[in-house]
This record gives structure tokens, sequence and C-alpha cells, in this order.
């Protein structure tokens, strides 16, 4: 029997309370990467599911995208980051 792997991958989270009284929950990793919960693990449960989805789109984007690590004259152009 194959056993699936699985990966962990340790992200940041800040977690702040807003005037309202929710939790605000946030992966500085990927922009736009936000959510928020009544509490502190409603907050985390629903970050986890959108740092999932930032995770797969910068995953899909990085196979989408053409390789630029190298322009003409064997540099990159400034708007390059590696990543």
């Amino acid at each position: 029997m194959m056993s699936a792997e699985v990966k962990k991958l340790h992200l940041p989270i800040i977690i702040e309370m807003d005037e309202d009284g929710y939790y605000i929950a946030s992966c500085p990793q990927f922009k736009g990467c936000h959510s928020y919960g009544e509490t502190v693990d409603e907050a985390l449960e629903n970050i986890r599911k959108v740092a999932l989805m930032c995770l797969e789109e910068a995953d899909a984007e990085r196979i989408d995208a053409p390789d630029r690590s190298e322009s003409p004259k064997g540099r990159a152009p400034p708007d390059t980051a590696f990543l």
C-alpha cells in the first residue's frame, strides 16, 4: 500500500482583534492573504484554507510563467524577482 507524502510548510500568521471583536488573521508571505473568525481557532482554520489557495495560485503562476531568469545580456531585467 502506498502512503501519501505529507509536506508541512510553516508560514507566519498574524492575528489581531478588530474593533468589532473579530479575529483577523493574515499571512504576510502572500499579498492579500487574509481571513477572519469569531474565535482565534476559527480565524486560524480559515487562514489555513486561504493560505493553501494562495500557495496553489503561486505554484500555478510559477508553472505558467515564462523563464525570465536570464535576459539577452545574461542579467535579469530590473523588475524580475527570483524566487
